[in-house]
């Protein structure tokens, strides 16, 4: 190929990189890319990070701009090694995926048409997750302080199996412009800092969140929609300061583990899931 034709090529296929990078919105000064110099620095000093690796290799872009709580329980699914339905384009390998987590069980709690048309709220994305064999608890962060809820998910986020996920407000961090729902990764205790991994990648990367900002000042939380998730409440605090950013946590039952790790052992080379904790919460994507 001549000389002038290749460089031609590369031209092009740079500038066609160029352009898929400008369709993602810039990130406001007040937050730090993960993939940044900074970003990298504050991973390698956070100490609570046994969420990442897992999440990283289960990381999914959510299909549609409501998806962003269907896409989060994916991958915390995915990273703790539930047992997952078939997919027939992959047999006969098995993962759960954006159209095979929601069935007619999970349309009896949120149906599939709403959730197009407007997200899921924290209770729906919890009772969701209560239907595979996980424990799910609901923290709504209105109900709760600063400090309880840096606390309680750098605590899950040090721990290996746990994981969580939080609905935030976009506009409250300096993003466009409505609620989301994505996990958390990481926490660096120096720089009070939480990693977000963003599920709408074409929209934001992965960021580095101060955690006063991510809690008060967003919108106050939605009222419980369902029964099946555990939710913690403190009557008596204050609500000067109303949030929407909650955590669900979710993980294997002790008995389910039991029973799964003895039929392993009964089948040599089978996979068998660890015991394992996780966290989620929800809100569509704006």
């Amino acid at each position: 190929m001549p000389k002038r034709l290749v460089r031609c090529a590369t031209l092009i296929l740079a500038l066609c990189a160029a352009g898929a990078a400008a369709d993602a919105l810039p990130l406001p000064s007040n937050l730090t890319g993960f993939s940044t110099r900074d970003g990298e620095a504050l991973f390698v000093e956070s100490g609570a990070r046994e969420a990442y690796f897992p999440l990283a290799d289960h990381f999914v872009t959510q299909k549609t701009q409501t998806y962003c709580g269907v896409a989060s329980m994916v991958m915390v699914l995915n990273a703790l090694g539930v047992p997952a339905p078939e997919v027939p384009q992959y047999a006969p390998y098995r993962t759960f995926t954006q159209d095979n987590l929601l069935s007619a069980r999970t349309d009896a709690i949120l149906p599939r048409e709403t959730l197009a048309e407007q997200g899921m709220t924290l209770d729906q994305i919890g009772a969701i997750l209560s239907t595979e064999p996980v424990h799910a608890e609901v923290h709504h962060a209105s109900e709760s302080s600063v400090d309880e809820f840096r606390k309680l998910a750098s605590a899950y986020l040090s721990e290996r199996g746990h994981f969580v996920i939080v609905n935030y407000l976009r506009k409250a961090l300096g993003e466009e412009t409505g609620g989301h729902i994505s996990p958390l990764a990481a926490y660096d205790t120096k720089a009070d800092r939480f990693l977000i991994l963003d599920v709408a990648r074409y929209k934001y990367p992965p960021v580095w969140v101060r955690t006063w900002r991510s809690v008060t000042r967003s919108l106050p939380a939605p009222q419980s929609a369902t029964k099946s998730a555990t939710r913690s409440s403190s009557p008596s605090r204050p609500r000067s300061q109303s949030w929407r950013t909650a955590v669900v946590v979710t993980g294997f039952p002790d008995e389910y583990h039991s029973m799964t790790s003895s039929r392993s052992r009964a089948r040599p080379g089978a996979d068998s899931p660890t015991a394992m904790s996780s966290s989620g919460s929800p809100k569509r994507e704006t």
